[in-house]
């Protein structure tokens, strides 16, 4: 008997190491000198920005006899997941429950998920994995009462130059009713809504309308009561006042405005997501003004918390 394992790895986000930073100056002797981390010097000190790392937050993990593997996940991240796990180059393999199949994981370490064997341990058999996921329950339900306030400063107004279905960046289901927000660089931005922080991206420092910038915005992400997630994209570098497990208030600080990833100036994207069919899908929402008014964000609009 012959066996052959081998895991592919797909994975659809991930979250960063923190920014690295390279530090070049000369010493007393005129010779240069570089450093991964702060210098004691009282020399002139160059700094560079260095490109950051990505992280895994997904691990899909085997246990038990090599006859009969048994697989579980470790999800790191702060909230839920969906994965979707299939056979792939299987030989005369089965597996219990037979795949491809979903499974919700919890943060942390689910229990055993499945078990694959040989169907005739007198042959050769082997297999690879495939496996993607998704942030987010397919179970949450949107709590349609609600309530989003203005993600910024109170006493403040702010214009919205793209709404539900904008035509330069909202075409998409995951930005269809998402909100973009002018402000200023370093503008103080405020929890919209009471949450779990779940993911936070801070170490970006460039922005642009080429598409390489897509996937490069600093973004935090938090998970509401009802399973629902708010993304506030485009923060400056380093900004992030919050990590992924804290508890966070509706109106507590929780970054800076910015101009990274994938954006014409500087601005922040707000967005209200589900977990649809494996597909983050967003959704739409109203804010609550400062004078108790509750409307659909409008482009041109101003709003005011």
């Amino acid at each position: 008997m012959k066996l052959f394992i081998s895991i592919l790895i797909l994975s659809f986000f991930s979250q960063l190491l923190p920014a690295k930073k390279l530090y070049k100056y000369k010493d007393q002797q005129g010779l240069w000198h570089y450093s991964d981390t702060p210098p004691e010097t009282d020399q002139k000190v160059e700094v560079r920005q260095l490109k950051a790392a990505t992280k895994r937050y997904i691990w899909l993990q085997k246990k038990g006899d090599k006859q009969s593997p048994e697989y579980f996940v470790i999800n790191n991240y702060k909230a839920p997941i969906e994965i979707e796990v299939s056979l792939n180059e299987e030989k005369n393999v089965i597996s219990q429950p037979a795949l491809p199949k979903r499974f919700i994981v919890e943060p942390g370490q689910s229990k055993t998920l499945f078990k694959i064997t040989g169907n005739n341990l007198y042959k050769s058999w082997g297999y690879s994995l495939v496996y993607r996921y998704t942030i987010g329950s397919p179970l949450a339900k949107h709590d349609p009462q609600a309530v989003y306030f203005p993600p910024f400063e109170k006493n403040t107004s702010v214009r919205i130059s793209q709404a539900f279905g904008g035509k330069f960046s909202h075409t998409d289901k995951q930005n269809k009713y998402a909100v973009d927000l002018v402000m200023p660089v370093n503008t103080p931005i405020h929890a919209a809504r009471t949450g779990i922080v779940v993911e936070v991206n801070n170490d970006f420092f460039k922005g642009g309308t080429k598409q390489a910038y897509i996937s490069r915005a600093n973004s935090i992400r938090i998970l509401h009561e009802d399973g629902s997630m708010a993304v506030y994209a485009h923060l400056a570098l380093e900004t992030a006042q919050v990590y992924p497990g804290l508890k966070v208030y509706a109106g507590q600080l929780i970054g800076y405005s910015g101009n990274t990833g994938f954006s014409s100036g500087p601005h922040l994207h707000f967005a209200v997501l589900l977990n649809k069919g494996m597909v983050l899908v967003s959704i739409p929402f109203k804010f609550k003004s400062a004078d108790g008014s509750v409307a659909t964000p409008k482009v041109g609009a101003f709003l005011r918390n």
